[in-house]
C-alpha cells in the first residue's frame, strides 16, 4: 500500500470502531507499510480501548519501520482582483500543498494555548422563535425593523413622522424616515416612492434629472431609508433632494485579533450530491493538517452541509445518498477529516433540514447528535460570530438571488457575488424585501437587521467565489464543494468549486486556497 494520508488512516480506523490521537495517526502514516501497521495496532490494542493513542502505536510497531513524514509543498501563485473602494491588496490564490494524490504529507498540530481562543455567538434564533404566523407577528417584525434601522438614520436628518409632515405648510423643508411600501414610475419618467412609518404613509417624488436618480434602481420594497426635500405647494407630496441609506459609515475601522491567527471560511459542501467534490474536500482537510495551515484555528461553514431532499425538481435523480439522515452521517465522516483541534462553527442553509423561512434555527437534536464531531458549534442563520475580537456576520445568502434579480447587472450579479453583498451592507439588512423569493418568518425581533457593523460579512448559496471591501468591511462569498449539476446547468450556474478563503484575523488579509 502506498504512503497513506492521515484522512485515509482515520477513515479506516473509524470503520473498525476506533478514534485515534493525532500523533498516533502520524506514526502510522510514517510507517513503511501503513496497512500492516494498522493491522498490528488493532491486534494489540486492549479490548476496552476506544481511542488509539500514540503509545498504543509505539508498542505495536517497530520504530525502525517508521519514518518521519515530510512536507513537500507544490504551490502555484495567482491573483484575483479584489473589488474595493479602498483598493486593498488582492488576496493571493494558491494551490493546497500536498502530495500527488492530494494527501497532506506534512503534519502539524495547533499547539496554541486554548485560553487564547474565543468564539462568541450573537443573533442566534435557535430556541428563541416565537412566531405563530399570525398577522400581529408580522407587524411586530416590521415594527422592530423600522425602529432599529430608523435609529441609524435619525441622527443624520431633522426627521418628522409622516402625520406631522402632512400637517406642514406647502413649500416647507421636510425629512422622513420610512419603510418603502411602493415604488413606481410616473408618466414623465420620474419615480414615486411611498414611505411608511408607524404613523402613516407619504408620497415622495424623485425627479429623473436629479443626481440621486442613479440610486433609485437600488431601492427594494420594505427597506428603510431617509429622504430630505421640499413639500409641494399643496403639501401633498415631497420633492426629494437627498436620500440616505442606513449604510456602513465610510470611516468604519474594523477590529482585528491581538495575535496571528487565521480562519477558513467556506460554505455549500452539499454532501449527498452525485457532484460532491470529495477529492477536493479531502485535499482541503489534508492541507489543514500541514505546517502551512497551522495558524488556521477556526473553520466557519455558512450553510448547506448536505444536498438535501426535494429542494428542486427531479433532485432525486442527482442524489448519491437519498436519505437525509444518511447525508448528515456522511457529512460527519467528512468533517472528521478536519483537524480535531480546530474550532468549528456550522450554520444551516436552504438545502439543510431546517425550516426555509429566515431566520433559520440551528439543527434539531437528532441532527446535532449526528454532527457532533470535534465539538463543532452549531448556530442559526444568520448569526454574528465574534472570534478573538473580530465580528463575522455569517448568512447563508438566499436573499442574494432576490437582490440580483431586482437590481441592474452592474450593481448585482452572480459572477460578482460580493456586489449584492455590498447592497445588503448598505441597507443594513440581510433580506430586506418581503414576499418574494426569500421566505421570512415573523418574530418579535427582526433577526435579519445588521444593527452592528460586522468586520467580515460571509455568505454562500450562489456557489460563486467573490470578495471585496465595502467601507472597510470584508465581504466574502466562498464558493462551493459541488461540481455543476444538471439543474445548475439548466439555470446557467457555473460553480466555483474547491476554494477555501483563509482570513488572517490580525490583519484581515485574505488568501484563497484552491483544491480543485
Amino acid at each position: 500500500m502506498p504512503r497513506s494520508s492521515s484522512v485515509r488512516i482515520v477513515t479506516e480506523l473509524a470503520s473498525r470502531g476506533y478514534n485515534a490521537e493525532r500523533e498516533a495517526v502520524t506514526l502510522i502514516a510514517g510507517a513503511n507499510d501503513p496497512e500492516r501497521a494498522i493491522e498490528r495496532v488493532i491486534e494489540s490494542v486492549p479490548d476496552d480501548a476506544l481511542t488509539l493513542s500514540a503509545e498504543h502505536v509505539r508498542r505495536s510497531i517497530d520504530t525502525n519501520d517508521a519514518t518521519t513524514a515530510t512536507h513537500n509543498p507544490s504551490v502555484s501563485g495567482g491573483n484575483h482582483d479584489m473589488q474595493s473602494e479602498t483598493e486593498p491588496t488582492a488576496p493571493v490564490e494558491t494551490k493546497g500543498s500536498g502530495d500527488a494524490d492530494g494527501g497532506a504529507t506534512g503534519r502539524s498540530e495547533r499547539s496554541v494555548d486554548p485560553e487564547l481562543r474565543s468564539l462568541a455567538i450573537a443573533g442566534d434564533i435557535t430556541g428563541r422563535s416565537t412566531g405563530t404566523g399570525e398577522y400581529a407577528d408580522f407587524v411586530r417584525t416590521f415594527r422592530d425593523r423600522y425602529e432599529r434601522l430608523s435609529k441609524l438614520l435619525r441622527s443624520r436628518i431633522n426627521h418628522r413622522p409622516t402625520e406631522a409632515v402632512e400637517a406642514m405648510a406647502g413649500g416647507s423643508d421636510a425629512a422622513i424616515v420610512g419603510m418603502i411600501s411602493d415604488i413606481r414610475s410616473t408618466a414623465n419618467g420620474h419615480w414615486l416612492v411611498e414611505l411608511e412609518d408607524t404613523t402613516g404613509t407619504f408620497p415622495c417624488l424623485i425627479m429623473k434629472d436629479r443626481d440621486l436618480a442613479s440610486v433609485v434602481d437600488e431601492l427594494l420594497l420594505d427597506e428603510v431609508i431617509a429622504v430630505e426635500g421640499t413639500l409641494a405647494g399643496d403639501g401633498g407630496i415631497l420633492f426629494v433632494d437627498d436620500l440616505h441609506f442606513p449604510d456602513v459609515p465610510r470611516t468604519y475601522t474594523p477590529s482585528t485579533a491581538d495575535r496571528h491567527v487565521r480562519a477558513a471560511l467556506i460554505s455549500d459542501v452539499h454532501v449527498g450530491s452525485q457532484e460532491f467534490a470529495a477529492d477536493a474536500w479531502s485535499a482541503f482537510a489534508d492541507w489543514l493538517h500541514t505546517e502551512e495551515a497551522s495558524a488556521v484555528e477556526y473553520l466557519l461553514v455558512a450553510g448547506d452541509m448536505v444536498e438535501g431532499v426535494g429542494v428542486y425538481p427531479n433532485q432525486d435523480e442527482e442524489l448519491d445518498i437519498v436519505d437525509i439522515y444518511e447525508q448528515y452521517e456522511q457529512f460527519a465522516e467528512y468533517l472528521k477529516e478536519v483537524p480535531g483541534d480546530m474550532e468549528i462553527l456550522l450554520i444551516p442553509g436552504n438545502h439543510d433540514a431546517v425550516r426555509l423561512a429566515e431566520p433559520q434555527p440551528g439543527f434539531d437534536d437528532d441532527l446535532r447528535e449526528i454532527m457532533d464531531v470535534h465539538d463543532a458549534r452549531i448556530s442559526g442563520n444568520p448569526s454574528t460570530v465574534t472570534i478573538e475580537g473580530v465580528s463575522i456576520l455569517m448568512y447563508h445568502g438566499v436573499s442574494l438571488d432576490e437582490v440580483i434579480a431586482e437590481l441592474p447587472e452592474e450593481k448585482a450579479s452572480y459572477d460578482e457575488p460580493h456586489k449584492p453583498m455590498y447592497q445588503l451592507l448598505k441597507k443594513r439588512h440581510v433580506a430586506p424585501q418581503y414576499g418574494g423569493h426569500t421566505r421570512i418568518a415573523p418574530e418579535e425581533r427582526d433577526y435579519l437587521v445588521m444593527e452592528e457593523v460586522p468586520d467580515i460579512f460571509h455568505t454562500g448559496h450562489v456557489h460563486k467565489l467573490g470578495y471585496g471591501k465595502y467601507h472597510n468591511v470584508l465581504a466574502l462569498n466562498s464558493g462551493c464543494w459541488q461540481e455543476q449539476t444538471s439543474f445548475q446547468q439548466s439555470v446557467n450556474i457555473d460553480p466555483d468549486v474547491g476554494y477555501a478563503p483563509i482570513v488572517d484575523l490580525d490583519t484581515l488579509d485574505l488568501t484563497i486556497q484552491k483544491f480543485y
